[in-house]
């Protein structure tokens, strides 16, 4: 009984690490992201940001459509989609790397997890090579991942009319936070940029949890 009782408590320990092998996902990840200036004030949000993050290589992607950042004012949101980031043109954010010094097995590791993940960043049909700082926790079965960063307009070639340009600050926060499951099955489709991430047997995202939009922006 007793030998019994240790292989018990044994298995319990190995269970965190045996959850982290594999892929974790989400379709309702969260990103807001923000512009302050003396003049206004300027926040977007999304919950339809699609993630995955892969623990046996290290990879990381996420995409989010342009169309579904929610603003205060209807008129912001408008001018976002229209004039600033031509979501019609270019629908999707997308973000596709991996996690600097991987090693398998490493994550997630006790408690938070502070990690670098380098990649490119793709806005309004611009990609670029980016680094940006993260953290990893695994809890309750779920992974939750977080990031903190800042992005430029002008290096995505969104242009800010001159009338409004004071308004608008050139660098904006974002912020991302995702609570993502394990994958036990594929289920398709995903967005391509995502496709390296899986093979045609593995685990993929879970079925997506329907988006609940909040109150319409005001004006």
């Amino acid at each position: 009984m007793k030998h019994l009782l240790l292989l018990g408590l044994g298995l319990l320990l190995l269970l965190p690490t045996a959850q982290a092998q594999g892929k974790y996902s989400t379709r309702t990840g969260s990103i807001r992201f923000f512009s302050g200036t003396p003049l206004e004030d300027i926040e977007g949000r999304s919950t339809q940001a699609a993630g995955v993050l892969d623990m046996n290589t290290g990879k990381v992607a996420f995409s989010v459509p342009m169309k579904s950042f929610v603003f205060k004012r209807t008129l912001m949101q408008e001018h976002f989609n229209e004039n600033y980031v031509e979501s019609e043109k270019y629908p999707t954010a997308t973000f596709s790397g991996a996690v600097v010094g991987f090693q398998p097995g490493q994550l997630p590791g006790t408690g938070l997890q502070r990690v670098q993940v380098e990649g490119d960043l793709t806005i309004h049909g611009v990609k670029r090579r980016v680094r940006v700082p993260g953290t990893l926790e695994l809890k309750d079965s779920h992974l939750l991942v977080s990031s903190k960063f800042n992005v430029a307009p002008a290096d995505y070639n969104i242009e800010i009319p001159a009338l409004v340009r004071d308004n608008i600050a050139k660098t904006m926060e974002v912020t991302l936070a995702f609570s993502c499951d394990p994958t036990p099955r594929l289920k398709p489709p995903l967005p391509d940029e995502f496709s390296s991430l899986f093979s045609p047997v593995g685990p993929a995202c879970r079925p997506a949890t329907r988006y609940r939009a909040g109150p319409g922006p005001g004006r």
